[in-house]
């Protein structure tokens, strides 16, 4: 004869599934705008008055970031393994903020304070083949060393200036990943790669809102 789940069992069953779902899932909170004079007066104006709070999977809020107002887009060009081609390279995108070290998408440690974000494309060639899935990249760039929200950047300059943040000889990168078009509020997840992916929309200075989906914890597979 089969057994009826009792009242207390089930609830037992929903409040487990309910703690496995948010262990896949972070919290968004949203903030007001950036008003910490670390970051230069310049970029702190171009950026959104709504920041994000991202909390992942422990009980500290894991970063803070703040989107640009209107990002600069360029005409659409299909380029082999390009997600964002709306996006000119070392354009700025926003800001984040770790309040704790953090690492970067290779592993290396980036010490706590505010970072820019700056788009860049891995190089193609095969010194940097298999690294990524996609070539798409935001560089983190000390805050203090970028004060103008619409400087242009060479490839080699904006390396150099990534790699200060994490004093090595390799840039900063967090992944840029394809965005999942059935989200259409401000989230974070964990995939099946343990990347905590934060999803969101950027506005473009040509009027349209841009999906976008960016690893803020979690390296490349080895």
């Amino acid at each position: 004869m089969r057994k009826i789940a009792t009242p207390s069992f089930t609830v037992a069953f929903i409040f487990a599934l309910s703690l496995a779902c948010a262990a896949q899932n972070g919290k968004v909170d949203t903030v007001g705008p950036l008003t910490d004079n670390a970051v230069p007066e310049g970029i702190r104006q171009a950026l959104d008055s709504k920041g994000y709070r991202l909390t992942l999977d422990g009980g500290a809020p894991a970063c803070e970031l703040w989107v640009r107002k209107s990002v600069p887009a360029q005409t659409k060009k299909d380029v082999e393994g390009v997600t964002y081609p709306q996006l000119a390279e070392s354009v700025l995108v926003g800001v984040v903020h770790f309040p704790q070290a953090a690492a970067d998408f290779r592993g290396q440690k980036v010490p706590a304070g505010f970072y820019t974000l700056r788009y860049a494309l891995m190089p193609n060639d095969g010194n940097h083949l298999g690294a990524a899935p996609n070539r798409d990249f935001l560089l983190l760039i000390p805050a203090a060393s970028d004060a103008n929200p619409n400087a242009t950047f060479k490839f080699q300059e904006l390396m150099v200036l990534s790699e200060s943040a994490t004093a090595t000889k390799h840039p900063a990168p967090l992944s840029l990943v394809p965005a999942d078009s059935g989200v259409t509020a401000p989230s974070v997840s964990k995939d099946e790669q343990d990347h905590w992916i934060f999803s969101a929309s950027m506005k473009l200075n040509s009027g349209e809102e841009l999906p976008f989906a960016l690893v803020v914890k979690g390296t490349a597979q080895q």
